[in-house]
């Protein structure tokens, strides 16, 4: 019997791709480079350090790298609790309240850090419904490694087999199969190139796995 759900925060809670963007354009208006879509596009999954990194060697820029770090998080950090664009993800907010009012536990298990998961939480006043939340950041290991999840079903006070993971990602479908728990694959518009095969169940709308459908899966 499903007792617990595990929810993933990027990609299934919030959307924080558009302030990225934003962030970066930034950055590159500030310290005056004009960097091209193919360019951007080529930075997808990096870390925002090689990211600064390359822009430095392209086009042989007199800052440090480290300076371009802290420009391009100041602007999102200001985008962060200011811009309109971070919205929770469609029907994510009534998913959470519907498992929470009919008395499953949730947990957070997320790769962000905990002051971008606290910041979240903050400003969508998340917080009354979950009873903890991880940050893959504070661990040894990363998604596609279990650590997290098992970590995230040890917190909910339930076995494996009483917790579902909700994920995006093709590193968190596989760190939850790994840990060996049922997973939801959530294939939204935001998730491009992902692999979901893995997923117990694929879903592209949060009503399929509202918690009356739950009796179902």
């Amino acid at each position: 019997m499903l007792k617990a759900v595990l929810f993933d925060m990027d990609g299934v809670i919030i959307d924080s791709e558009p302030l990225h963007h934003k962030a970066y354009y930034g950055m590159f208006e500030t310290v005056g480079i004009s960097v091209s879509p193919s360019l951007y596009e080529s930075f997808t999954g990096q870390s925002t350090l090689n990211v600064c990194k390359t822009l430095c060697q392209e086009f042989e820029l007199s800052q440090t790298p480290e300076t371009l770090v802290n420009i391009k998080r100041a602007i999102f950090k200001d985008l962060f609790f200011n811009d309109p664009d971070l919205q929770l993800i469609d029907g994510v907010l009534e998913l959470i309240k519907g498992y929470h009012n009919n008395g499953l536990t949730l947990v957070l298990a997320s790769s962000a850090s905990m002051l971008t998961i606290n910041n979240v939480f903050t400003r969508f006043e998340l917080d009354q419904y979950f009873k903890a939340k991880l940050s893959g950041a504070d661990l040894n290991a990363s998604k596609p490694h279990p650590e997290i999840f098992e970590k995230a079903a040890a917190a909910s006070g339930f076995k494996r087999n009483e917790c579902m993971v909700i994920e995006d990602s093709t590193n968190g479908i596989d760190a939850a199969k790994a840990a060996d728990i049922f997973c939801i694959g959530f294939k939204s518009p935001h998730s491009t190139n992902q692999d979901y095969s893995k997923a117990d169940k694929v879903i592209t709308d949060f009503k399929e796995i509202a918690f009356a459908e739950l009796k179902n899966i």
